[in-house]
């Protein structure tokens, strides 16, 4: 099982017939003929197109892979040149700029994330075991946290660019709750479920994003709820949208996140009582299933882009799954926002009609 299927919650639902997305997405160009008919020929972008969502995830997956490795491969050559430059080794110059600027996690520390998470624990591993496994798991993802900082700077001042494009699907961004200015270079189309634990747990990088990337980014909330394993999601996800009707939605967005546990009839509407909603505007809007609708529309243009779990994310157009971590993330947006810039510089260069 791949990292990201396990960050989705869940990977196949048992819903009514998907209705097709208004529009379908388009799967990245490839040239090249792949068939003859006689005289005929069929090229491979014909077959992408044809494939739509569902060749769309497997380019996206590839095009990680793929990114992964190259990944890779520029960070070798840029240690092994740094470390020709100041005469020592590449794995010399990883324990002195890595290795040895990793704090080391005290117990304390690895305590806090135990109790945090126990209920979660291996119930045969023993407290001081368990405690142990934290440390050195910690410990990679600080050390992991802190080469990917040392190869970020190398690579800035390398100047190294990315020609391999990444695959994308057109989006539908009008209408529902958003944060951030509509001329940002980046757009955000997140797909999750409240009663999702791995949308819970994306929700501190979420805020990292809007907190780090404030006027550049814009951030549009789909509700995608996955009713079979999930049954209190659909309603939540209309008591998101009865609050947006008066003007609310991120503050019962918070609400309805902060205890996943809490999604039944008399907690939505406690909710709204607590935030100052008109309440008997507020239930009437959840109990006669106005935005039923809504949600079932955005469900469905999910599943037209090849959606299967949550949380989802489409930061312009590229498709990230799971509660991935900030720097993931970061890479995609850095990147977007890289492109933006480049092709504005090309639009500012190229020459006016006037000037020819």
């Amino acid at each position: 099982m791949t990292r990201r299927t396990m960050l989705a919650c869940a990977l196949a639902l048992a819903v009514a017939p998907v209705a097709p997305a208004a529009e379908k997405p388009p799967a990245p160009a490839r040239p090249g003929v792949v068939a003859l008919l006689g005289a005929e020929s069929i090229d491979a972008s014909e077959v992408d197109a044809a494939g739509g969502a569902r060749l769309f995830t497997l380019h996206t997956q590839e095009y990680d892979l793929r990114k992964q490795i190259l990944d890779g491969i520029i960070a070798k050559r840029l240690l092994e040149k740094e470390a020709k430059v100041r005469g020592i080794t590449a794995d010399e110059l990883v324990k002195l700029e890595v290795d040895s600027k990793v704090p080391e996690v005290s117990e304390a520390e690895a305590k806090v994330f135990y109790d945090q998470n126990k209920a979660r624990m291996n119930p045969e591993t023993s407290e001081a075991d368990a405690l142990k496994q934290i440390m050195v798991a910690q410990r990679n993802e600080r050390r992991g946290a802190r080469r990917t900082e040392f190869v970020g700077g190398l690579r800035k001042v390398a100047g190294v660019k990315i020609l391999i494009d990444p695959p994308r699907v057109k989006i539908t961004t009008a209408g529902g709750p958003v944060k951030g200015p509509e001329s940002a270079p980046v757009t955000i189309v997140e797909y999750a479920d409240y009663q999702c634990p791995f949308c819970v747990r994306a929700l501190p990088t979420v805020k990292q994003i809007e907190e780090r990337y404030a006027g550049r980014v814009r951030h549009i909330f789909r509700d995608f709820p996955l009713t079979p394993i999930h049954p209190n999601a659909a309603k939540a996800a209309e008591a998101g949208q009865c609050a947006n009707d008066q003007g609310k939605f991120w503050p019962m967005h918070a609400r309805l996140f902060a205890d996943p546990t809490k999604l039944g009839i008399d907690d939505l509407k406690k909710n709204a009582s607590e935030l100052g909603l008109d309440t008997a505007v507020f239930a009437a809007c959840l109990d006669s299933g106005k935005h039923t609708a809504t949600w079932q529309k955005s469900l469905e243009e999910g599943q037209g882009y090849g959606l299967t779990g949550t949380p989802s994310f489409f930061i312009n157009g590229r498709l990230v799954v799971g509660a991935r971590p900030f720097e993931a993330f970061a890479q995609v947006i850095d990147d977007e926002l890289d492109r933006a810039a480049s092709a504005g510089a090309q639009s500012a260069a190229a020459p006016k009609k006037s000037d020819q």
